[in-house]
């Protein structure tokens, strides 16, 4: 049987479908799509940075549920619905990231009621608070 345990945080939007914030699997983290909405499903941001900015800091807090943080992220996947608002994007994506940058997928998508969306996965270590038992 495969090692699969939910993790979320009150601190992101709760999920609007048939999926988790996070699945943690060993010490990965696989982090659902954010995009630029509040802890109360409220969107925030009308431009793609004030978007980004939101969506990160989404995936940063459901990170630190699992005792983690978006800085130990491996791959990064970005969904713009305009690939020409990638250098907008960029810039503030690399506020949230330092140096190795994680792996990234950018690519163009047809959203209807916003404009990015991000997913990530995180590299858990050893001092990462363990899945609760069931």
């Amino acid at each position: 049987m495969t090692d699969r345990t939910p993790v979320s945080s009150t601190d992101a939007p709760p999920p609007g479908g048939a999926y988790s914030q996070a699945i943690r699997s060993g010490n990965l983290l696989f982090l659902s799509g954010q995009a630029g909405f509040d802890s109360s499903g409220a969107r925030l941001g009308e431009t793609v940075a004030e978007q980004t900015r939101q969506a990160l800091e989404n995936l940063d807090a459901v990170a630190r549920a699992a005792g983690g943080s978006l800085q130990d992220a491996v791959r990064v996947g970005v969904y713009l619905s305009d690939l020409g608002s990638f250098a907008e994007m960029n810039e503030v994506y690399r506020v949230f990231f330092a140096e190795p940058y994680p792996a990234r997928t950018t690519i163009q998508s047809d959203f209807l009621a916003f404009d990015v969306e991000i997913d990530a996965v995180v590299a858990l270590g050893p001092d990462a608070a363990p899945p609760p038992h069931s």
